[in-house]
């Protein structure tokens, strides 16, 4: 999601019109920028750092917070909160060199011990990529302005983390305060106004003076209005309430671009099938491999992109991203639209008659297409045996409630990433913790691999993973966010949304 990094573009929320009549208009009038009304298509989880998720989450988390580094939009990392960095010979410690003059909105200074116990408490907390921080083993103050942070292993992806929630920063005032999910103290451009905030529906930013960075600063009050429903945002964009806007799905961008916004895409997340019980031990089908490549070649992915995605989406069969350095074109058709074959797998692995799949369905996804799921596993044999879920859905997913289940899922900008978010035993998304022994053999090799190297062994991992059938992707799904004639944004090449930074007035 990225997260979900990313991850379920439909969502909970109420529409919350509070202070859009008030707006004194979108950043770029001739009296100067004033406010942002900016559309998302979620609330935030929780403002708590520890307990923050990314992607979408940006709207909600940037303005308030600063990370440690900073990414551009090609994912190139600068500098942040942290000015320089470096590793040792063995990639396992890092030094951190923090900026000078740093204070939290609460006036507490930034420190080396504050950055300790943000990643710490982030490593150990509950956010959906805690396991980002999975391989740090120690982070220590050397002093007021360096931070060594020791890993149990070489990790690849650790200094994109600290550009993510990873990284984001605090004040210790919020470390023990019941208040934090609602009401963050961070170091970052803007305060939150609780007074105007209503919380899941609007949230109101002001512009704090004498932040570090105020070249990066272009509007003086940010609305963020979250339209959960995706009717509620579609009649916000015909109105003109919004100056940008994630969407909710792409069937909204023909009714976006006739209302005169530009449609930024970008190709972040694949849908489809997590086959997340690969050892068999809920549903001992999902443990042949002969089963999951049936589930594969049942999928109809070309009609799939137009009945669930509007054609916006490419069809796939792999889930590491196409600027991933794994990515490999064959792979996106290794499993060809194919019942028969689906049917004759099936017979092989012990089941001539089909199986039940028991998975879960939840509001947040339109009926239509758990209706067309079970409609093209039934034409092979399988039944979709829906389980219908509430709140507790991502709670239960992530427990290893389902062998299988549908979702939306990040696709990141590196092997790496892709490996440890939803592969390997401990990642977040290997929701029944299935562990192999090749695939453990190989992200070790990819662990330690530099420059050329890392591309044949992660093209390597990809293989193995299409042809072990861990999951049955869709598409990769194009989405959408919105920008009005006044405001220009640059696009975050691994987000569903641009960073707050690179949203301006024209």
């Amino acid at each position: 999601m990225r997260h979900s990094k990313k991850l379920l573009l439909a969502a909970i929320g109420i529409v919350g019109m509070l202070a859009l009549s008030a707006c004194s208009g979108g950043g770029g009038s001739s009296e100067g920028p004033k406010t942002l009304r900016y559309g998302a298509a979620e609330s935030v989880a929780s403002f708590a750092p520890w307990e923050a998720r990314w992607a979408g989450d940006v709207a909600f988390l940037q303005p308030v917070y600063d990370t440690l580094l900073r990414a551009a939009p090609d994912g190139t990392l600068e500098a942040g909160l942290a000015t320089d960095w470096a590793w040792d010979d063995s990639l396992t410690q890092l030094t951190l060199t923090l900026r000078d003059g740093v204070t939290f909105s609460d006036g507490e200074a930034f420190t080396a011990e504050v950055a300790v116990g943000n990643l710490t408490r982030f490593r150990d907390g509950t956010s959906d990529n805690a396991s980002f921080l999975t391989s740090m083993a120690s982070a220590e103050a050397v002093d007021d302005k360096t931070v060594l942070i020791t890993l149990s292993q070489p990790d690849p992806a650790f200094l994109t983390y600290l550009s993510q929630n990873a990284g984001l920063q605090g004040s210790p005032a919020m470390w023990d305060s019941a208040d934090a999910k609602t009401d963050p103290i961070g170091s970052g451009p803007y305060e939150l106004d609780t007074d105007k905030t209503v919380v899941g529906s609007t949230y109101v930013f002001d512009k704090r003076d004498g932040y570090w960075d105020p070249s990066s600063v272009y509007y003086d009050e940010i609305v963020v209005n979250v339209y959960g429903d995706a009717t509620a945002l579609v009649n916000a964009l015909k109105g003109g309430q919004v100056d940008v806007s994630a969407s909710n799905t792409p069937t909204q961008i023909p009714d976006a671009e006739a209302a005169g916004y530009t449609a930024n895409l970008v190709e972040l997340n694949w849908a489809g099938f997590i086959l997340a019980d690969r050892d068999g031990t809920i549903n001992p089908a999902i443990g042949d491999v002969r089963v999951r490549q049936a589930i594969n070649y049942a999928l109809d992915r070309s009609s799939l992109v137009q009945a669930l995605a509007a054609g916006y989406g490419t069809p796939t069969t792999q889930v590491f991203s196409v600027n991933s350095d794994a990515y490999d074109p064959d792979l996106d058709n290794r499993y060809p639209y194919d019942p028969e074959k689906a049917k004759q797998l099936l017979a092989e692995a012990g089941y001539p008659d089909g199986f039940t799949l028991v998975m879960p369905r939840s509001t947040f996804v339109p009926d239509a297409e758990y209706a067309i799921y079970a409609q093209q596993l039934a034409a092979v044999g399988i039944t979709a045996q829906w389980e219908q879920t509430g709140d507790d859905l991502f709670a239960k997913m992530l427990g290893g409630t389902w062998a299988a289940f549908p979702f939306q899922l990040q696709s990141d900008p590196t092997a790496w990433q892709t490996l440890q978010f939803s592969m390997l035993p401990y990642s977040t998304w290997n929701t029944s913790h299935v562990s192999n022994d090749e695939l453990s053999a190989l992200a070790a090799q990819l662990q330690t691999a530099q420059g050329d190297a890392a591309a044949p062994i992660a093209q390597q991992i990809n293989e193995w993973i299409v042809d072990q059938a861990w999951f049955a992707p869709s598409y990769r799904l194009q989405s959408a966010f919105f920008t009005n004639a006044t405001t220009q944004v640059v696009m975050q090449s691994d987000n569903i949304a641009p960073y707050l930074w690179n949203i301006q007035p024209k």
